[in-house]
């Protein structure tokens, strides 16, 4: 059964975003930007790169600067044929857990336990395949032949970014990374800050607009399959915040800024590390922290973010800052609007 969703719509096809902007003759920051008025339920349509409008000297935006990893890999089976893999998360004890997929990207229900999977030609990077997942049962434990540096590297030269239906071609891996990423760990592209350029960001610290970076790393966002993607609980994702981001976020607030996260992983690490006065604390460790509409925002004052597919559990934690009413509004509007969904589509400033 598909979870009752704070607002329904339609999304058409034709708002798909199927290509970067770059590919579409636009720079990355000169994507649309719909922004809404916590309080009055305002919209303003203008475009990503002024984004400063909406903000003051004093505010501090909160970036996610984890990288993205290519994590979908084309393994050999024993018997012979092959499935892709498609990396769901890092596990404490150096594990990983992974979705197995037909070549044609559909899930496979084949059973791997006890199977070594190959990779690449030569076949000295491979997985032993261990058990199922105990917190989502359709992926599987594995363990790779490297570790560290050496895994990353081996992902890099054959692996590929993860990808949807709706993608017109195998994009190459840096349309997926944000200008600012800076340490490997995300299956998927954590896409909210995606449009942001080194010219905005400079731009915006010149306007004494702090910012200050957490890295959380994001796992799947869909196992392929719409209801139980809705009915699963949050992902278990790692995350980690220095001390130096926590001093700036809680200096920026005891200042009278504004928390602006930019994206629902960094709602999700400040929600879980922050204490009922809203102050930051230094902390790692795992979320799995669903937000949803009763929640109480503590760190959080506004979000920037993409735009959501109608079953989608992102929608519940923005419902924790729109009532029903005005994010039905909100949606309404960027359709009305024809505002692009998905990691290289439109964003959506809440303030």
């Amino acid at each position: 059964m598909v979870a009752a969703s704070p607002i329904r719509f339609e999304l058409p096809d034709s708002l798909l975003a199927r290509e970067p902007p770059e590919k579409r003759g636009l720079a990355r920051d000169q994507v649309r930007l719909l922004a809404a008025d916590r309080a009055t339920g305002a919209l303003t349509h203008t475009r990503f790169d002024h984004i400063g409008d909406f903000l003051r000297a004093g505010d501090c935006l909160v970036f996610n600067a984890s990288r993205t990893l290519p994590a979908t890999l084309k393994a050999t089976l024993p018997g012979g044929g092959a499935i892709l893999i498609r990396l769901a998360r890092r596990n404490e004890d150096d594990t990983w857990s992974a979705l197995p997929l037909s070549l044609a990207e559909e899930p496979w229900l084949g059973d791997l336990r006890g199977q070594c999977l190959r990779f690449g030609a030569e076949g000295s990077f491979s997985a032993a395949v261990l058990d199922r997942d105990t917190l989502v049962d359709r992926l599987w434990r594995v363990r790779f032949s490297h570790a560290g540096a050496g895994l990353v590297e081996c992902l890099s030269r054959l692996g590929q970014p993860v990808r949807y239906w709706y993608s017109a071609a195998p994009w190459d891996l840096d349309f997926y990374q944000t200008v600012y990423a800076s340490e490997p760990g995300s299956m998927e592209m954590p896409s909210a800050g995606r449009a942001f350029s080194w010219k905005l960001l400079l731009d915006l610290k010149r306007r004494g607009i702090g910012a200050a970076f957490l890295v959380l790393h994001a796992g799947l966002s869909s196992y392929l399959d719409e209801d139980f993607d809705a009915g699963h609980p949050a992902s278990v994702e790692p995350f980690r915040i220095e001390a130096a981001a926590a001093g700036a976020i809680n200096a920026a607030r005891l200042r009278g800024g504004r928390i602006i996260a930019v994206g629902t992983t960094v709602v999700r690490a400040l929600e879980t590390v922050s204490d009922e006065a809203g102050r930051v604390l230094a902390e790692s460790g795992r979320t799995c922290l669903r937000i949803t509409p009763s929640h109480r925002l503590k760190a959080v004052d506004g979000l920037l973010t993409g735009f959501h597919e109608p079953h989608a559990s992102h929608l519940d934690l923005l419902s924790a800052f729109l009532p029903p009413a005005r994010l039905d509004a909100l949606y309404q509007a960027a359709l009305h609007e024809g505002y692009l969904w998905h990691e290289f589509g439109d964003a959506n400033l809440i303030l």
